[in-house]
């Protein structure tokens, strides 16, 4: 079984909690992924779109099987600005997306005491990020069409990490298609996190 990811809008703080949106919720060691762009002449560091944050506690009475750490926070960022209603200098259309595109951090202890959000905000001091929602969990079947953890990979040899359906948190992808994040069999069962692949299918 898969497990299936739901948003919700609370009024509460999600301060090292599941969220999907808002601003990660970082060990001091732990920066802020961004990818190398080239536009006008110009090269710079451009942030990859914040897409959620995991504690793994929560989805532990989901993986009996243990395919993914019980403890500690994963955290998701993908170049899907222009998805999300957004100018951006990365156009990933459908199909495998370039390394460093999307991204996997995980961090095994979560501490309320040092962790910080990150926030990015404008010129004017402005937060740049949605609204967080809370994520909450349950199971649903491997193909499921929805927004899970784990299930089927679309590509071929591949295990689904996380798929992200056209619609979730106000994503809209061409063709009503679906961005994937997938490893390798051997790589999510070794926690090889960062050697993620990305698809729009």
């Amino acid at each position: 079984m898969a497990i299936k990811i739901q948003l919700e809008r609370v009024e509460t703080e999600l301060f090292c909690s599941s969220k999907w949106w808002g601003d990660p919720d970082f060990p001091t060691d732990m920066e802020y992924p961004a990818v190398r762009v080239e536009e006008d002449g110009e090269t710079y560091d451009y942030p990859l779109t914040f897409v959620c944050q995991v504690d793994c506690e929560d989805i532990a009475p989901f993986d009996p099987e243990g395919r993914l750490p019980h403890e500690g926070m994963f955290y998701v960022f993908a170049a899907l600005d222009a998805y999300a209603g957004y100018e951006s200098p990365v156009p990933n259309g459908p199909g495998a997306w370039p390394k460093g595109q999307v991204v996997v951090k995980y961090t095994r202890h979560v501490n309320f005491e040092t962790f910080r959000a990150c926030m990015l905000v404008d010129d004017d001091d402005a937060p740049l990020t949605e609204p967080a929602l809370k994520m909450t969990f349950g199971t649903c079947a491997d193909d499921a069409d929805g927004t899970r953890l784990l299930g089927d990979a679309s590509s071929a040899g591949l295990a689904g990490f996380l798929r992200i359906a056209d619609g979730t948190g106000g994503l809209r992808f061409p063709d009503g298609a679906a961005l994937e994040l997938s490893y390798t069999p051997s790589d999510l069962e070794k926690g090889f996190w960062r050697r993620v692949q990305g698809f729009l299918v």
